[in-house]
């Protein structure tokens, strides 16, 4: 199935297409991709003990933070997310933002975004509910990092 045919979920502000699911890979990698436009973020920072995350830049330039440290990712820049790493990433610059992100092995899926978008989706404009997502977060094996 080619991307432009795969389902976009809203998260927020971002949009996330999967290109391969666990499933279609036999559990070995999950591969998305994530819209970012300017001045949107993660909704929550957090960590994975499951899985490593590789980013991949593809247009403009998103800020990542890994376990203090601050670097950017634009077109052809790479960043390895090592297990239990705590993340987040926003886009401050002036145009919108889209990275490749790979997940191995593949634990990880859609559904995850999905839940995460509905909290989102609740709040209306307003403050998240972060019990909300910190209980999606740990149902799907992630983290959420303390303040």
């Amino acid at each position: 199935m080619s991307s432009a045919q795969r389902e976009t979920i809203v998260v927020g502000a971002l949009g996330v297409r999967f290109l391969v699911e666990s499933g279609e890979s036999g559990g070995s990698v999950a591969v998305f991709e994530c819209d970012v436009p300017t001045d949107a973020r993660m909704p929550a920072p957090h960590s994975h003990d499951a899985f490593e995350e590789t980013v991949y830049g593809l247009e403009g330039v998103s800020t990542w933070t890994v376990d203090g440290e601050t670097t950017d990712i634009g077109p052809g820049d790479a960043l390895c997310i090592r297990r239990g790493s705590v993340h987040g990433f926003g886009n401050r610059g002036e145009v919108d933002t889209k990275f490749l992100a790979v997940a191995t092995p593949g634990v990880f899926g859609p559904s995850y975004f999905r839940e995460v978008g509905e909290v989102l989706a609740a709040a209306a404009g307003g403050p998240p509910d972060h019990a909300a997502i910190g209980e999606v977060m740990r149902r799907h094996g992630l983290t959420p990092a303390t303040a």
